[in-house]
């Protein structure tokens, strides 16, 4: 079980992390911070650069503590909150990603839920610093604050079509 989670975490890890430094680098074919504002801006975000900021950080930190298996709760509610977004903002083209739909984000989902739930494994950080396990409630809430704080974030910081055409 532990190989399993320390290849889950991993590659996970990996994958968000990535995602998350080609929003504000030029690395892995990212288009530079300028490239990633742009990006909300085209999705219909308010903030710009500062936006791609913020994703690109709660990605690359939640990705490497994932990697590491460190402060898990707090990676695995990141991870599900930025990913949260990119499903609304795929949302209306379908689940699956050769239209471009929200089938990758909702992997990464599930599979940080899966790791709120489970706990990183012994082949971690948290278990060797003795912060795992964690009580279940406290996994609960950390699956239904990154739910929530990507759906607040959506709420928040997307202009609709209509208020962006009457701009």
């Amino acid at each position: 079980m532990n190989a399993g989670l320390l290849i889950l975490r991993l590659v996970a890890g990996l994958l968000i992390a990535g995602h998350g430094l080609q929003k504000v680098t030029f690395w892995f074919g990212g288009n530079g911070l300028s490239g990633g504002a742009e990006e909300f801006r085209h999705d219909g975000f308010r903030g710009g650069r500062l936006t791609a900021l913020a994703a690109g950080a709660g990605q690359i930190g939640s990705g490497v503590c994932l990697i590491a298996g460190a402060l898990t709760p707090m990676a695995t509610m990141v991870a599900i909150g930025v990913m949260t977004v990119a499903i609304t903002v795929k949302w209306h083209n379908g689940l699956w990603v050769q239209n471009d739909g929200y089938e990758y984000p909702l992997v990464l989902v599930v599979i940080a839920t899966v790791l709120a739930l489970t706990g990183p494994g012994e082949w971690s950080a948290d278990h060797l610093l003795g912060l795992t396990p964690w009580p279940l409630w406290l996994s609960v809430a950390t699956v239904a604050l990154g739910l929530g704080s990507g759906l607040l974030t959506r709420l928040t910081l997307h202009r609709s079509h209509q208020l962006s055409e009457r701009r």
